[in-house]
């Protein structure tokens, strides 16, 4: 260590160092480490040295001081270490393309996107409705995994035209979620050839998602088509690597819808005072928009129309509270002095800093009782 630097946590593994413990339970090993040696320290964790900062007041200084701190850099080699896509290191041209993209995730397009995701509930619930004539047993992630990747898969690639298709959906789901699964693992600095079966997972989904695959679905949605058109400046139709933006963009629209509404559905069946104030607030909303109750997913509503479900929202933003880890990655672009009014320590050049906002969604002082308040959306 150098002066001044944060207390170094390394464990004993060489390489890995903490990070089976952190992966394991990451709220319990920061809030142990976080009383040992306070709000700033230094973890290794697969390859990579993070300076974890707990202390909520000293967030400003990580995210305003992006010329130090920077998130571009981490975030392309991200992409090239977990979906393959690696004319993201070089060609900034690229980069500033996919990002004006996302103003597709916005105003009407986004309210386009709502609708064909309504009409694709109806579609698939209802499909299995005509079906069944007795009740089914199934296990909660099971159903939301099922649930969640075809209706959101299908809203944005469009509808599959093969025969089979439920078996191709399926097929790619339970992919998705074994690529999933070791995703922790592939963000490290492992080789990808040293962890079991990581590079043979990735490549079977980049190879479903390629430009000749897209093109037996119909109805891409708009950020797709425009993503598609955009990529054809960069690579020959027929690269691999369009397959993996595309695997990217797949990951980031499931990876954390499937386990919220996993948790959203655990937490609301476990209160049924929630339960019962949600469906009173959408029996209010069925009866003021003329809508009824009956047969079939009939039910359709405009985006302005959701936000105005404070129940729902309320419920949905406290299982995030609850069970979000998400956590805020800024690589130091040089050696520098890390700033903030409880002191100064120095960062090296290659290190991450990192804020872990769990920290405070599970602070008593924040929130009173933070293991469980869902049970307040109801009062």
């Amino acid at each position: 260590m150098r002066p001044h630097e944060p207390p170094l946590i390394k464990g004993w593994l060489p390489y890995l160092g903490m990070g089976l413990k952190f992966w394991k339970d990451p709220l319990t090993f920061l809030k142990t480490l976080q009383r040992q040696y306070g709000d700033t320290f230094t973890v290794l964790i697969g390859g990579k040295y993070i300076t974890f900062v707990l202390d909520p007041f000293q967030y400003q200084y990580v995210m305003k001081n992006p010329k130090q701190l920077s998130f571009e850099k981490f975030s392309r080699r991200f992409s090239a270490k977990a979906f393959s896509v690696k004319k993201l290191l070089t060609d900034d041209d690229l980069n500033d393309d996919l990002h004006k993209g996302y103003l597709l995730l916005q105003g009407k397009p986004l309210d386009d996107l709502l609708e064909t995701m309504i009409q694709e509930v109806k579609e698939i619930f209802e499909s299995q409705l005509l079906k069944t004539t007795d009740w089914n047993t199934e296990r909660i992630f099971a159903f939301c995994s099922s649930v969640v990747f075809e209706i959101t898969f299908t809203t944005i690639y469009g509808k599959i035209l093969a025969g089979n298709k439920k078996q191709i959906i399926n097929e790619l789901r339970n992919d998705f979620l074994n690529f999933d699964d070791i995703f922790p693992y592939l963000i490290s600095d492992i080789p990808i050839q040293l962890l079991r079966n990581a590079e043979s997972r990735q490549k079977k989904i980049i190879k479903c998602l390629t430009s000749e695959k897209l093109a037996q679905m119909q109805g891409w949605s708009e950020i797709v088509q425009n993503r598609q058109d955009m990529l054809t400046k960069y690579y020959r139709p027929e690269d691999l690597e369009i397959g993996a933006h595309n695997l990217g963009f797949l990951w980031a629209s499931q990876a954390n819808t499937i386990p919220a509404m996993f948790w959203a559905m655990y937490y609301i069946l476990r209160h049924p005072e929630a339960m019962e104030a949600l469906r009173d607030e959408i029996d209010s909303f069925l009866q003021s928009t003329g809508q009824k109750k009956g047969p079939g997913i009939s039910i359709h509503f405009t985006r302005e129309q959701l936000d105005s479900l404070v129940c729902l929202e309320s419920a949905i933003l406290e299982v995030l509270r609850l069970c979000s880890y998400s956590t805020v990655f800024r690589e130091v672009q040089e050696d520098m002095d890390f700033s903030s009014e409880s002191g100064s320590y120095s960062l090296r050049k290659g290190d991450f800093v990192t804020i872990f906002p769990a920290m405070i969604h599970n602070d008593p002082e924040v929130f009173e009782a933070p293991e469980m308040n869902l049970g307040l959306i109801a009062s």
